[in-house]
């Protein structure tokens, strides 16, 4: 598994969990066929369970960037989507181009055909403000 697979197998999680399953080891070994020890299971997992205890905070750093939408008008998955690459985001650990290239993809694959330009507009527009931000706090240090 790479990391483009391990992200796909934590949003389906977030969508099983969304959808009011719990993203156990029934659905991570026989659904997603993912081995404990497999490389980048540990980033799945990690992603997993940082959304499910973040999603407070992540959805209210979501919501303001969805114009005209909210949270509970969005299909499961492209929620599922967006909160994977939000948690991705304030984690810095990858590009925000490449966080969000990634979940354009998830969105091509797994939603609507609008979902990917509605995905990379959200999170586009998310990262900008997360970019001023830091420079502001930069700025006043």
């Amino acid at each position: 598994m790479d990391r483009t697979v391990a992200r796909a197998h934590a949003m389906k999680l977030i969508y099983e969990w969304e959808m009011g399953g719990d993203g156990g080891e029934e659905t991570r070994l026989n659904l997603l066929e993912v081995k404990p020890n497999e490389h980048d299971a540990d980033y799945m997992n990690r992603m997993y369970e940082g959304v499910v205890a973040n999603v407070e905070a992540i959805d209210g750093r979501l919501s303001p960037f969805l114009r005209g939408w909210t949270i509970e008008r969005l299909t499961r998955v492209d929620l599922a989507i967006l909160r994977l690459a939000v948690y991705e985001l304030t984690l810095g650990e990858n590009p925000a181009g490449v966080v969000i290239n990634e979940a354009v993809e998830l969105a091509n694959q797994y939603s609507t055909d609008k979902a990917g330009a509605f995905v990379n507009g959200v999170l586009g527009n998310l990262a900008r403000a997360m970019d001023e931000a830091r420079a502001n706090a930069s700025a006043r240090d």
